[in-house]
């Protein structure tokens, strides 16, 4: 039996590449053992057969965003810690390869709410980030909030444009019923607690809060505690 070897160097052994050639060929999916793709260097083979794909390129992976739904009751940095493959939305249409340095160096973008689930950004593209953060004023975010109470029209007028938070007038945003015990708020850059506090302020309590939108990219029907790639034609 052949002695345990790392992947890139038996990599090397087969191709003749260099070493930062052989991580890169690996970490971007492009070598299989045994039929299946592994994309780790130091994955140590032995008599397995090793083989680069056909097409492959020596080259860095591509930042990418995951959109994740936070699932209820879970704390964003808890829920994001437990992503990975086996977590992805079988439904994700996006073409791309799930490979584990997709799940490196992620970045969180434009928290929720404090007891909300549902969207969370997560992104290792600082073009993303950077945008996400200077266009946060901008950016309208849509929540779905069940609540208990009664509402008139005049109180639901009010949620719509009229209510001070900590001795600030909130800019108007957009609140409108989606059935009969949730309402859909749509509006930009709130406040930490301002959904809280909106409800409150006109007799309604607050059962839960989901983000469902940021700008243009919404969740989708992504399960709970699953997560999907931004696709290359969305555009927050």
């Amino acid at each position: 039996m052949t002695a345990p070897l790392r992947l890139s160097k038996r990599l090397i052994e087969l191709t003749g590449c260099s070493r930062r050639e052989a991580e890169l060929y690996i970490e971007g999916g492009w070598v299989t053992v045994n039929g299946e793709v592994v994309d780790e260097p130091q994955r140590k083979v032995t008599d397995e057969t090793v083989a680069l794909l056909l097409g492959a390129v020596a080259e860095p992976l591509l930042p990418v965003t995951l959109l994740l739904h936070v699932p209820s009751g879970r704390l964003p940095e808890r829920a994001a810690e437990e992503i990975g493959p086996d977590s992805r939305w079988a439904e994700d249409r996006a073409e791309q390869r799930t490979l584990k340095g997709h799940f490196a160096r992620l970045t969180p973008c434009i928290p929720l709410q404090a007891g909300a689930d549902g969207l969370h950004v997560l992104t290792q593209d600082w073009r993303t980030e950077r945008k996400l953060r200077e266009d946060l004023a901008k950016l309208e975010q849509e929540y779905v909030v069940e609540v208990s109470g009664e509402l008139s029209e005049r109180d639901l007028k009010r949620l719509n444009h009229g209510l001070v938070f900590n001795g600030t007038p909130l800019a108007p945003c957009k609140v409108s019923w989606q059935n009969e015990t949730r309402l859909r708020f749509a509006l930009k850059n709130p406040l930490p607690g301002q959904l809280v506090f909106m409800c409150n302020s006109v007799g309604l309590k607050v059962l839960s809060l989901k983000r469902i939108r940021i700008g243009g990219v919404p969740m989708g029907k992504v399960p709970a505690g699953q997560w999907r790639y931004l696709g290359a034609k969305e555009r927050f």
